[in-house]
């Protein structure tokens, strides 16, 4: 499909190793004059979801500035848009929780608020587990709990997961689980 606005003009408003914002001078499809703002994300988002033979997953708690409050969510980090997706899936993985996965798995991709920025993510299953040692970045105060994956669902359920990669993630898994496309090796 064609694009319905036209850009008359661009103006780079903020530009920092991991954003960029761009704010248009746009005629809007219905032939209106507005702006629109871009932000750009300079990475790509990775979330990993570690599901062991027993059935539990690991969860990763930190303090987010941005929500200025704690959560809970499932190993997650940016990747280099050169790298492919899966090999920083298995350095976050490794870096938040100490765990190394045999198995990787697709799970989706998604685009995280598309209505104003083009961060695109990519959320994989990781299985055939083994513990490591981690090694967080220094701007990470994490803490790493293993739980079994109906009490991770449970959260997204009560809304004590809110983090849309992890939200998602879970509920494919259930989906998986549930439709008997996914099951848990004993």
């Amino acid at each position: 499909m064609e694009n319905p606005w036209t850009i008359v003009g661009e103006q780079r408003i903020y530009d920092n190793p991991w954003i960029g914002v761009t704010e248009y001078d746009v005629i809007n499809p219905g032939g209106g004059k507005g702006i629109y703002g871009k932000v750009h994300y300079k990475n790509l988002a990775i979330g990993v979801i570690p599901l062991d033979a027993e059935g539990y997953i690991w969860l990763v708690g930190q303090y987010r500035f941005v929500l200025d409050c704690y959560t809970w969510e499932i190993p997650e980090g940016g990747g280099d848009p050169a790298v492919p997706p899966v090999e920083s899936a298995q350095r976050e993985l490794q870096e938040e929780t100490g765990l190394v996965a045999s198995e990787w798995t697709l799970l989706m991709e998604m685009h995280l608020s598309n209505s104003v920025s083009d961060e695109r993510a990519f959320v994989y299953l990781a299985r055939g587990l083994e513990q490591g040692e981690a090694d967080p970045e220094e701007t990470e105060q994490l803490v790493v709990k293993r739980v079994p994956f109906e009490e991770a669902y449970q959260m997204v359920e009560r809304s004590e997961i809110t983090d849309s990669i992890s939200v998602a993630g879970i509920l494919k898994i259930k989906l998986l689980l549930v439709s008997g496309q996914l099951k848990l090796k004993t």
